[in-house]
């Protein structure tokens, strides 16, 4: 029964899809596309995931024995590898 609705709703809505666009068509009126704002929540999702990222690395980064495990490899970068 679900999918017998579903179907029909699909149908419909794709009926009324096809309408628009065809009356928008004739009236030269431009039809918008349906996931316009994807984009930009993508965007946003990408950005706030980034800022988290940098977040826990600039804790880890900032601990006290990382940050001195660093300070011994650029230590000994500087003096020629020994």
């Amino acid at each position: 029964m679900r999918k017998t609705v579903r179907a029909a709703v699909m149908a419909v809505r794709g009926r009324m899809g096809a309408l628009v666009r065809g009356v928008c068509r004739v009236h030269g009126v431009r039809t918008v596309r349906r996931d316009a704002g994807m984009v930009t929540s993508e965007y946003a999702v990408g950005i706030v995931a980034a800022v988290a990222f940098a977040a826990v690395l600039y804790k880890v980064v900032t601990s006290g024995q990382v940050q001195s495990e660093l300070q011994d490899i650029v230590k000994q970068a500087l003096d020629g590898g020994a």
